[in-house]
């Protein structure tokens, strides 16, 4: 199984509508990929690791797939149509990574 994660830096001054993200983009992003998707997960940033630190990033998806094909054939076709609603919730600009999901418990 793998893990997409799609981090959100926390920029002073940068937006970012948590609702809209939860209840309209991801759930498109499910709709779109289909059974492709096993499922997703999202983080609302809200410390970092030192007291009184601001979150490293300020939301965050991973989306769990059974292998990076899967991903690529569920996303890839809808890739213009999800990528385009980004600036309806943001005006950051996401990292992406692939990793292995190791252990599972």
């Amino acid at each position: 199984m793998i893990k997409v994660s799609v981090m959100y830096p926390n920029t002073p001054g940068a937006r970012f509508d948590h609702e809209y993200y939860r209840d309209q983009h991801m759930p498109l992003v499910k709709a779109r990929m289909g059974d492709s998707c096993q499922y997703y997960t999202i983080d609302k940033g809200l410390a970092g690791g030192a007291p009184d630190a601001p979150a490293t990033y300020v939301a965050m998806c991973h989306i769990f797939c059974d292998s990076v094909e899967a991903f690529q054939a569920g996303f890839g076709p809808h890739a213009e149509e999800i990528m385009a609603d980004i600036p309806n919730y943001t005006d950051l600009t996401p990292i992406i990574q692939i990793s292995e999901a190791v252990v599972r418990k």
